[in-house]
């Protein structure tokens, strides 16, 4: 028997920047294994452009929109992370099922100066999430 796709939820506040970049990374490079969705606690109603820019960059067409958590209450997650930065803001708590994690980073959208200087940004967090995800998730799969 084929095992099914584990879940997981990316939380953050707005569900513009990190939580839609981890949800695009894990479908597109462990789609096989996991189904990710993200979501927020107040959502920006959008997708930042530059998280979009910053995924087609390594090949990841993501066609997200900026979701609230209330979309998600009643589904059971194999696995619940917050992408939020701990020291800049408050993580949104999730009352359903689901091993909870906690994986930070800093907002991409709060970066400063030309267009270059902020999709760098966007490309370092980018770059970062796909090292510290794989880790995560192949800590999952041995637990």
């Amino acid at each position: 028997m084929i095992n099914p796709k584990r879940k997981i939820l990316f939380l953050c506040m707005g569900n513009s920047c990190r939580s839609q970049m981890a949800e695009a990374i894990v479908n597109a490079r462990y789609g096989d294994q996991w189904d990710a969705v993200s979501a927020g606690t107040k959502p920006a109603g959008y997708v930042h452009p530059y998280a979009i820019k910053a995924l087609q960059e390594i090949g990841i067409e993501h066609k997200g929109t900026s979701k609230s958590i209330d979309q998600f209450r009643g589904i059971d997650f194999d696995l619940v992370v917050t992408v939020c930065d701990d020291a800049a803001e408050n993580c949104p708590v999730w009352l359903g099922k689901g091993k909870r994690k906690h994986v930070g980073f800093p907002d991409p959208a709060k970066a400063q100066g030309t267009e270059d200087e902020i999709l760098g940004v966007f490309r370092t967090i980018r770059d970062d999430m796909l090292i510290r995800l794989e880790v995560l998730l192949k800590e999952s799969d041995h637990k």
